[in-house]
């Protein structure tokens, strides 16, 4: 009776330190890197294992795991409404335009949740964090720079195909277009540099790429036969091609190409076309330490995009449908 009752009073004091972290704090002070340090010690190393284990099985699963952050942030903040899946009143921005079978490692954020669900011993972490722990994980685990990953985001109850067909970047944009999208996001034009370059990892489908590869002028000659050879005029839309020479290191290729007019998308390009990002451009060229250390600054400044704090949104048990 006297161990029954000691457990009881632990998963009371638990739930009320849980309680406490998420709701207690007004939403002016913001994110801390340290929102879990004393309820869940736990999360972040239960993440990180289980993006090691999803990225050394399959290397582009780091890209995707990155993408999926980038993708929940620029549509209505960080709160992992890309993850909800369709039902009669969510109208999943899965099947948006820019996510429709292209965003990809939800079952990886399963797993993840289902993990730290179990390290912490109890639905603690929200998906919304777990997607920005998991983005910067997959980042150092492909050989890139870390970061402090600021924490405490709740997740959305709802989510909106129609900002994310509206609002996220498509491959297809020129310079001034890529300068207004990010600048709807309070992000400026280094941010646009130096996010864009998450390109140095993954692939790219090719309908993504045909209208550069055929019509452009702006690209390498050699470069376009080698896509051509791919990525028909019709058909074979999911053909892939890497969007740098080396597609599973977070390395500064992404700007050379560039630089040789071999930006794979024409809204790659589009940042070294004789536009105001040129001399940033060059710089990430030359020294990959600059690209990292701006990457790093910018993808935190990204993941403080409109977080949901304090009684705001909930915690989801299952990343994938509200509670």
């Amino acid at each position: 009776m006297a161990s029954s009752s000691l457990s009881l009073f632990r998963a009371l004091l638990f739930l009320s330190l849980a309680t406490s972290a998420f709701s207690t704090r007004p939403y002016k002070e913001g994110l801390t890197p340290y929102f879990y340090n004393y309820v869940c010690p736990q999360a972040l190393p239960a993440i990180k294992r289980v993006v090691e284990a999803a990225v050394q099985q399959e290397r582009r699963m780091g890209a995707s795991l990155l993408r999926l952050h980038f993708h929940d942030c620029f549509v209505n903040g960080c709160d992992a409404s890309i993850l909800l899946d369709e039902t009669p009143t969510i109208h999943s921005e899965k099947l948006a335009g820019p996510n429709n079978n292209s965003a990809r490692g939800f079952e990886v954020i399963d797993q993840i949740k289902a993990e730290v669900d179990k390290a912490c011993g109890y639905s603690l972490v929200s998906c919304a964090d777990i997607l920005a722990i998991a983005a910067r994980d997959s980042v150092v685990a492909l050989g890139g720079p870390s970061w402090e990953v600021q924490l405490g985001r709740r997740d959305s109850t709802t989510a909106s195909r129609t900002t994310a067909n509206n609002d996220l970047p498509a491959p297809n944009m020129d310079l001034p277009a890529l300068i207004n999208t990010f600048q709807k996001q309070g992000l400026d034009t280094k941010d646009l540099v130096a996010l864009s370059g998450a390109h140095t990892i993954g692939f790219a489908q090719c309908f993504t790429f045909r209208n550069r590869t055929y019509n452009d002028t702006n690209i390498a000659t050699h470069f376009t036969r080698s896509l051509r050879s791919s990525c028909p005029r019709t058909g074979q839309d999911s053909n892939l091609a890497h969007l740098d020479p080396s597609p599973a290191q977070f390395d500064a290729l992404y700007f050379h190409n560039l630089l040789t007019q071999k930006g794979l998308l024409h809204s790659d390009q589009a940042l070294y076309s004789g536009g105001s990002t040129n001399e940033l451009v060059k710089t990430y060229s030359d020294d990959v330490e600059a690209f990292w250390d701006d990457f790093a600054k910018s993808m935190v400044k990204m993941g403080n995009i409109k977080p949901l704090i304090g009684n705001q949104g909930q915690i989801r048990l299952n990343c994938r449908r509200v509670n």
